[in-house]
């Protein structure tokens, strides 16, 4: 997603960027006390346990799954929902059917609970009608974006994953939230966001961590956020969702996936103007080298990818012909 989008982004610091005045006014408190976290697993762990045994935990189907074109992209084409919120919230049936006409196949969405506003009318679906709408419209979703506010409660965090696995996720992302003022400040996040991980992975999916261009515009210590998040996420529990964005910011996608192979689940494909980078253009036409992204994704262990042309979506339909013509 675009970084620092302030209609996706409340005021307030980069760090926790989804904490509205309405979450504060409720006793939000951003300094989750990671105690607390720990005495409530067993809790958790249980309504995870029987969310399994009930049968929710379903797989994909297994054409979204396959190799959408013979000449070798060996992932479904995907769409974030963010490009095209007011629509798909006002008209969900047809505008995934457009996109589906394009070539897309997968759907990330955005957890309507969370991203209230746009999102506000899907509110009304359970996770299992949600899934039912998108498949009826030719698509399919095996992940999904949530706030920070969403995931670090646990009582929260037992229904975000009832939701999650009626809706048939493979992948619940966070979308930011680790940034901080102190490398203790980032240390303590991520050992939040690990404990979501493993929650996630009790519940039968792979938790993931979305980037901003902050976490690399951002220093602590001479060192980009971004590469402090790495040392301190557990591989083993939460995966990321790269940004390719973060090219505007001189940082590419596949220098991190062959940096840190197996850790990265998914990616948000953007391109930019040569002379205008913040310019989003058609996939090939711009700066991003997606030969050698497409090379290095393979050792990055990407499952999917969602393009995102957030400033210009006019595009959308241009880089579906892109991706289908790769070889």
């Amino acid at each position: 997603m675009t970084p620092l989008n302030p209609s996706r982004e409340a005021p307030g610091f980069l760090c926790f960027p989804f904490i509205t005045p309405t979450a504060r006014s409720a006793g939000f408190n951003i300094n989750t006390n990671l105690t607390d976290l720990m005495n409530r697993r067993s809790f958790l762990g249980n309504t995870i346990a029987g969310l399994a045994a009930s049968g929710f935990l379903t797989p994909m189907r297994g054409w979204a799954q396959a190799t959408i074109n013979a000449k070798g992209l060996n992932m479904p084409i995907g769409f974030q929902s963010y490009v095209f919120r007011e629509e798909i919230s006002q008209k969900p049936e047809e505008t995934m059917g457009r996109l589906a006409g394009y070539g897309y196949r997968i759907v990330e969405w955005c957890s309507p609970k969370g991203y209230q506003g746009p999102f506000t009318p899907l509110v009304k679906y359970s996770g299992k009608e949600l899934k039912k709408l998108t498949n009826d419209s030719g698509l399919e979703t095996g992940s999904c974006h949530f706030v920070w506010n969403e995931i670090m409660e646990d009582n929260s965090l037992a229904e975000r994953i009832e939701f999650a696995t009626q809706l048939g996720l493979k992948h619940m992302v966070c979308s930011g939230g680790l940034m901080a003022k102190t490398a203790d400040e980032l240390k303590k996040r991520c050992q939040q966001m690990n404990h979501f991980g493993e929650m996630v992975k009790k519940g039968g999916m792979v938790a993931g961590y979305h980037n901003h261009n902050g976490e690399f515009d951002e220093k602590l210590d001479g060192r980009p956020q971004y590469d402090l998040m790495l040392e301190h996420l557990d591989p083993s529990l939460v995966k990321m969702q790269f940004q390719v964005a973060a090219i505007t910011s001189g940082y590419k996608a596949q220098d991190y996936f062959r940096r840190f192979p197996g850790r990265f689940i998914s990616a948000h494909l953007q391109d930019y103007a040569p002379d205008d980078h913040k310019k989003e253009v058609v996939m090939g036409a711009g700066i991003v080298d997606w030969k050698d992204f497409f090379a290095a994704a393979k050792v990055g262990g990407l499952k999917y990818i969602f393009v995102e042309m957030e400033s210009n979506p006019a595009i959308m339909e241009g880089c579906a012909k892109f991706l289908k013509s790769l070889g």
